[in-house]
């Protein structure tokens, strides 16, 4: 029998492999994560993510600049303050760390996105994403400390916040808080679909951000549930955000594509420190082609519907693009 149609016609090369892709993926849609901590002149790796260092502020523009050359046009930060309490106040400080990072990058490289995370994690001594009041953390009043940290971001220059700590209504409490001070262009981008996940333990040790007691549970999303997921995304942009994001990515790729059927704004996915461990793990020991996978990762994330993907593989793979 002759076969006239043969999918491999359009396979048989590398240039035709190029032509017929049906998902791109670009430089510019990448966004580094960057740990920023207090010192001068420290590059410190960090062993929970192999080839991911923490800067101190006089290094991380240097860091970014060098990302610029490579096409990576935007970065979120994350804080590792020199002190931490019971209320998380360094988060919150114009002279606190991620202020100072904001400032050195747009010094440096102006174009620069700048993304700072917004949360109490970091910066609280209990570890705990909000104040501790009786043995959980209290929604309400750690709103307005949510807002004062944006606030205090958006003064030093930065494009995005990005608020973590799932607090209910901490997207609105943020954007009241941004527009009372005079910053109703800066954008937020809602950690909106944020899973309880076991994904994040080299995030945690990276940013000294386990918690001392209990989990968070209480507040961060079960793995179980999608269709909630759909509804905390629903409420974040009703309430002002402009970008909504799912993370981690790789274990919730069904979670990206009902959002992306479902809402007209753009999506960010997150592809967390586990996710980048697993597979540098795996190459270390020789199991995979560390970049190759890599690369078929965050195809899988940009097939899905992610508009944009936070990666810690972001310099690897702007290289290979």
């Amino acid at each position: 029998m002759e076969i006239k149609s043969r999918s491999r016609r359009l396979r048989g090369s590398e240039g035709l492999r190029s032509l017929m892709s049906e998902t791109k993926l670009s430089a510019g849609e990448l966004v580094a994560p960057i740990f920023v901590r207090y010192g001068k002149g420290i590059v410190e790796p960090i062993a929970s993510m192999p080839g991911i260092n923490r800067y101190s502020a006089d290094k991380v523009g240097d860091y970014v600049s060098a990302l610029a050359e490579i096409g990576i046009k935007s970065v979120l930060l994350f804080g590792i303050p020199r002190h931490k309490d019971r209320l998380g106040t360094a988060a919150y400080s114009d002279e606190g760390i991620i202020p100072k990072a904001v400032s050195a990058i747009k010094d440096a490289v102006p174009s620069t996105v700048v993304m700072a995370d917004v949360c109490l994690c970091e910066y609280t001594d209990h570890g705990h994403c909000g104040v501790i009041r009786g043995t959980g953390v209290d929604n309400d009043m750690t709103l307005p400390l949510l807002s004062k940290a944006a606030v205090a971001y958006a003064r030093a220059g930065a494009d995005v916040v990005a608020p973590s700590a799932m607090m209910d209504g901490q997207v609105a409490a943020i954007r009241g808080g941004l527009d009372a001070a005079g910053y109703k262009d800066t954008v937020i981008m809602g950690y909106s679909a944020k899973y309880a996940s076991e994904f994040y333990g080299p995030f945690r040790s990276a940013a000294g951000s386990t918690p001392q007691f209990g989990n968070r549970k209480a507040y961060q999303m079960d793995p179980a549930n999608a269709r909630e997921a759909m509804k905390e995304i629903e409420l974040d942009i009703k309430e002002g955000a402009d970008i909504v994001m799912i993370k981690p990515a790789l274990a919730y790729l069904d979670v990206i594509s009902e959002a992306r059927r479902r809402f007209n704004v753009p999506i960010a996915a997150y592809n967390v420190s586990g996710e980048y461990a697993m597979l540098k793990s795996a190459a270390a020991n020789g199991w995979i082609d560390g970049d190759k996978a890599a690369l078929e990762v965050l195809l899988s994330i940009k097939r899905a519907g992610a508009d944009l993907i936070i990666t810690y593989h972001a310099e690897t793979i702007a290289r290979q693009l």
